[in-house]
């Protein structure tokens, strides 16, 4: 008879059980094929759940720090999940104490600092190299129509783009927080252009400052309407406002989400002069 894995859960962005987003954690899957992952991953229903197994010989250096991690929402492996690597690296903290990380996901490898403060635990992410991309006329079209977006409720300052760092996601600005707080889209229609788009998250920021920005994540290719805080999408705007010239080389950013949903979070997103790659961070804490 096989023993079921402990099934952890623990919030992402937040240092509150309430706030930011949840996540099922396995510490231990080597006893999980796919089949099993993914009924864990739907019987919690959260937007995404992770699955750690033993790191390639690559990054064995014998540390016990290092993992293979998987991401599953509750309809499918997704190939990288930021909020989910947060809550692991927290529940790791919480196991083997502060230090550095390091998960080799589909998407390549992540390094995960983690820190504690006065009892709370602070992860750190850095992305994969990222990239942006044009979308076109027709796509977005059919993105405005499935959300019930007016072209005239868009920030022109923050002109849609498809961005990339470990998931594809399309990133729509709000021209007021109003647009931003009003969200009821056709979710099968959005679905299927995600699927042909290859999108994780569609992703609506409002700009509140030159810094500060508030963001929803519809995800209905996960099986859930809106994901509370994201961090994939989190490191690919990070790349898409520095590549746009929207803020400089070297900058804190702050994205709040999650608020209108009952669950507020807040992502910090780091971009340093001459590296590529986005640093993602955030606190975390386990669920009771």
């Amino acid at each position: 008879m096989t023993t079921q894995p402990a099934i952890l859960r623990y919030t992402a962005f937040s240092s509150d059980p309430h706030g930011g987003n949840p996540a099922g954690v396995v510490l231990d899957a080597a006893g999980l094929d796919d089949d099993a992952m993914l009924a864990i991953a739907a019987d919690l229903g959260y937007s995404e759940s992770a699955f750690l197994t033993a790191p390639p010989e690559d990054l064995d250096d014998a540390s016990g720090r290092a993992f293979t991690i998987r991401y599953f929402s509750p309809k499918a492996e997704v190939p990288f999940c930021g909020h989910a690597t947060v809550a692991t690296a927290v529940a790791l903290g919480d196991r083997i104490g502060p230090g550095d990380l390091v998960f080799a996901t589909r998407v390549g490898t992540v390094p995960v600092s983690v820190t504690e403060d006065a009892g709370v635990m602070r992860a750190t992410l850095t992305t994969v190299e990222p990239h942006i991309e044009a979308i076109g006329d027709a796509d977005l079209a059919e993105a405005l129509a499935a959300l019930d977006w007016p072209a005239a409720d868009l920030d022109t300052a923050l002109p849609p783009r498809i961005a990339f760092a470990g998931a594809r996601h399309l990133v729509v600005g709000a021209a007021t927080r109003e647009r931003l707080a009003d969200l009821a889209y056709d979710f099968a229609r959005l679905e299927a252009l995600m699927h042909r788009l290859d999108l994780t998250t569609v992703q609506l920021v409002w700009r509140e400052s030159r810094t500060v920005f508030h963001v929803r994540d519809p995800f209905p290719v996960g099986g859930v309407v809106e994901d509370p805080a994201t961090g994939a999408a989190a490191g690919a705007f990070g790349a898409y406002a520095r590549e746009l010239g929207l803020v400089p080389d070297a900058s804190v950013l702050t994205l709040h989400q999650g608020a209108d949903m009952g669950r507020p979070g807040v992502l910090t997103v780091e971009l340093r002069e001459g590296e590529a790659q986005v640093r993602v961070s955030g606190t975390g804490t386990r669920i009771a």
